[in-house]
């Protein structure tokens, strides 16, 4: 038997009671499922921007440094080790982004954001990892000492400059944005047309082809590129055993040392490279404490997507939707997800009630009940309410969900060389 194949008999988690994956054919009627009901919200509410192009092309732009931050969480779990530093890592590729990027150019400050952010990930590699010390103590550390370097070098990098100052960078020249010809147009022309499905179709595949940055192009074949050395090669399994049994890869030959620097390294790199597309693509211009918290609603995406590339995109992209609708269309697309969130509810009572779960049938057709009313009682939400939408809508799809998790077995837990011995 090769060292692939008896490390993965020896780590993979046992069958027995856990769940079925779902077929292609399954996930494509839940997915026609999911736009009818958006459609059938939006003829409802008249809330017709919430499929809009703008609205799809600004919700992927503002779920891409959520999902690199998420997919970053997502490459140093996989491996063992809790990675909360991913904010700090962020921060660093804004810096490190924008400095480079207003000098040499966008794609030369794309670079330098991923080696800012791996910086912060092998920082935290060393604590973690060679040291022992607990990985969420390193992580808040390396948020903190984030925030306070990158504030010491503005004061020396962009203060006095042109356009710059101690708390930002001059502008940077942006990174080009494709647009399909014809089809665009087309189907831009199609959704406002406000048919039931039909434009809500065209709506999300104009956002697809419409003032797409490259970048995002780049960052979108991540998922899949991860999925497949994560999933599909022996280097993404003896890395996954590491953070499934790190003793039993130890006995099989893993350096299970260098699998977890290589991880998080890159978990850094990602971060970093989430850091540099806030400041390159969403705002052409580095500004003291721009990443908002992305790095940690990225990995809440992580956990939502049960520790799997797939389902982090899924998570990115509801919290980049539900955004987006903030920032377009404020309290009317807001409102409209009032009753959204209502229907999604009452789906869940009847599933409860399959499941034989009736206390939790009961708590959801009450705020169910709760969302109905305030929807046809009102016009709008409070604008208090609108900012906190898009984390509110994250923490209710969490606690939701929380109950499918399976996290990696030795996800945080202290390994020593020689363990395995």
């Amino acid at each position: 038997m090769s060292t692939s194949k008896a490390t993965a008999a020896r780590v993979a988690p046992t069958k027995g009671g856990g769940r079925r994956k779902l077929s292609l054919p399954v996930v494509l009627l839940i997915i026609a499922g999911a736009l009818a009901l958006v459609s059938l919200v939006r003829l409802i509410s008249g809330a017709n921007d919430v499929t809009s192009v703008g609205q799809v092309a600004g919700a992927l732009e503002l779920a891409v440094p959520i999902g690199l931050a998420g997919l970053g969480g997502l490459w140093a779990e996989r491996a063992g080790v809790v990675n909360i530093g991913l904010e700090g890592m962020m921060v660093l590729g804004t810096w490190f982004g924008a400095w480079a990027g207003f000098q040499w150019g966008p794609w030369v400050g794309v670079l330098f954001g991923i080696l800012g952010g791996c910086l912060g990930g092998l920082l935290h590699a060393v604590i973690t990892v060679t040291f022992g010390v607990n990985h969420i103590v390193s992580g808040v550390a390396i948020n903190i000492l984030a925030v306070g370097v990158t504030r010491y070098l503005s004061n020396f990098a962009f203060d006095g400059i042109q356009g710059g100052s101690s708390k930002q960078s001059p502008r940077i020249d942006p990174i080009d944005k494709i647009t399909i010809p014809g089809l665009s147009d087309w189907l831009q022309d199609l959704q406002q047309q406000h048919w039931f499905l039909i434009s809500d179709i065209a709506g999300i595949l104009g956002g697809l082809v419409t003032g797409l940055s490259l970048l995002t192009v780049v960052a979108l074949l991540l998922i899949p590129a991860t999925w497949w050395i994560l999933w599909r090669t022996p280097f993404g399994l003896r890395l996954r055993s590491c953070g499934e049994s790190p003793v039993a890869a130890e006995t099989l030959g893993v350096n299970v040392y260098k699998y977890k620097y290589i991880a998080v390294t890159v978990s850094g790199g990602l971060a970093g490279l989430g850091g540099a597309f806030l400041a390159i693509v969403a705002t052409g211009i580095y500004q003291e404490g721009q990443t908002g918290g992305r790095g940690y609603i990225g990995l809440a995406a992580m956990i939502f997507g049960n520790w799997m590339p797939g389902g982090m995109a899924l998570g990115a992209g509801l919290f980049g939707f539900t955004d987006s609708l903030k920032l377009r269309g404020g309290a009317e697309n807001v409102h409209a997800m009032l009753l959204l969130l209502a229907i999604l509810l009452v789906i869940a009572v009847f599933w409860q009630l399959y499941r034989k779960k009736y206390v939790a049938a009961v708590i959801s057709g009450a705020v169910s009940a709760l969302l109905f009313t305030w929807y046809f009682l009102t016009d709008q939400v409070p604008s208090q309410f609108v900012d906190a939408a898009p984390y509110v809508t994250t923490l209710l799809v969490l606690s939701l969900s929380a109950q499918r998790l399976r996290m990696p077995k030795a996800d945080g837990v202290p390994y020593r060389k020689g363990e395995g011995k």
